[in-house]
């Protein structure tokens, strides 16, 4: 592995021989068919004329492409056809002849207008098909087809209320934790029909949305509501459950500690030199120190104060206790476990965050740069079947594009 290229893919990948065909713009679909690439899956990314807009949501850009795009998109192949032709449906059919998931963000009913429905079309055609929908509320309910979007989803299903301080109110979650949350879990509900079709030999569709994965990451607030019946509140950085848990500045950096039990709680006392603090009544248990929160907050900031934090923390960590020092995105990804973890990847120039997914026999990881638009479409036309007069018409009468309609 060279300098340039760092986390790259050392395996076919656990999903090759997978066909993706990924109908989905903006974050939540991408990010989860990104997912699937990275292990191997050869997930043709099909945007409309005027492309992903993502594409153009920068600064910064590379080569004309923003970075939003480009964080989302490696490792697929890309072309652009038209959808709302249909000559255009008519591709896509072609397209999904040997696939295995089909996964798409228009809202509900869109596909069904086009003819392209699940139930009524898709599965008597391609019974083996596997069919993720993200949309933002779902077909049904009350705000059934409803547009949603991550920010708006955060508001409605409560993150926002139980993100900030007393002082801030309600506070919007710094990453898209919605959109991304619902690309993880549309990726593992992918996987898991995948499997279950090994045993029935038919696929199925999945109905996937953000207001669903939105209210599943409510976890402790909604498990402490529904036992106490009081509303959770922002609190900032300390914990609900637990105590010590929270942000304390140092002589060098601001630190976190997330003390779990009280046998962590004796050792950080013991390792603070403030063995006094395990035979105070006050901190004994871990009910008991959230009942004096303040008094034992007020006890360790002047403790971590005369410290350097990055060594406190180097120390504390190797004696067992959870503590890390509070980083900015750059120096996070400059850290050197992140390098040895393989958490940024690059490859001819493409730069971002490696797969998580870890992996003995079938590592994933990035195999292609994020595509420019339109840049497969007469090579993936071409593997199905259409003769190079046809892909010139395609392209002349407005069906495939191999460059942005603007």
């Amino acid at each position: 592995m060279t300098s340039e290229n760092k986390g790259v893919a050392r395996s076919a990948g656990a999903l090759a021989g997978i066909k993706v065909i990924d109908l989905t713009r903006v974050l939540g679909g991408p990010y989860c068919t990104m997912i699937l690439s990275d292990h191997g899956a050869d997930v043709i990314k099909v945007e409309p004329p005027q492309g992903d807009e993502t594409r153009d949501w920068g600064p910064p850009f590379l080569d004309g492409d923003a970075s939003y795009f480009i964080g989302v998109n490696r490792n697929k192949r890309a072309l652009a056809l038209d959808l709302g032709k249909p000559e255009g449906r008519a591709v896509l059919l072609r397209l999904l002849e040997g696939a295995d998931v089909l996964v798409e963000n228009f809202k509900p009913g869109g596909m069904e207008k086009w003819g392209l429905g699940y139930a009524e079309h898709l599965e008597p055609r391609f019974p083996g098909l596997i069919h993720c929908r993200v949309s933002g509320f779902g077909g049904e309910g009350p705000l059934g087809g409803l547009p949603g979007y991550d920010a708006v989803l955060q508001a409605m299903t409560g993150l926002m209320s139980i993100n900030g301080d007393p002082s801030t109110g309600p506070l919007r979650m710094g990453t898209p934790v919605v959109d991304l949350a619902t690309g993880l879990y549309s990726a593992v509900a992918i996987l898991m029909a995948l499997q279950e079709r090994h045993r029935s030999g038919r696929g199925q569709f999945l109905d996937m949305t953000l207001h669903d994965c939105g209210m599943a990451l409510l976890h402790p607030q909604a498990a402490n509501f529904f036992l106490n019946g009081k509303r959770p509140m922002p609190l900032g950085n300390p914990h609900p459950n637990i105590a010590p848990y929270e942000k304390f500045a140092t002589a060098t950096c601001d630190i976190f500690i997330a003390i779990g039990n009280d046998a962590q709680f004796r050792n950080l006392a013991d390792s603070l030199g403030r063995a006094d603090l395990n035979q105070d009544a006050r901190f004994k248990t871990n009910r008991d120190r959230l009942v004096n929160r303040a008094a034992l907050t007020g006890e360790l900031a002047g403790e971590f104060a005369k410290h350097d934090g990055h060594a406190l923390c180097g120390r504390l960590l190797r004696q067992g206790m959870p503590v890390g020092p509070v980083l900015a995105v750059d120096e996070a990804t400059a850290a050197p476990h992140t390098a040895a973890r393989e958490m940024v990847t690059e490859l001819d120039g493409y730069r971002g965050l490696g797969t998580p997914i870890k992996m003995s026999r079938t590592p994933g990881g990035t195999r292609r740069k994020p595509p420019k638009f339109g840049q497969d479409t007469n090579a993936i036309l071409s593997e199905h079947g259409f003769s190079a007069d046809e892909i010139k018409d395609l392209q002349t009468s407005g069906i495939a594009f191999t460059t942005r309609r603007t």
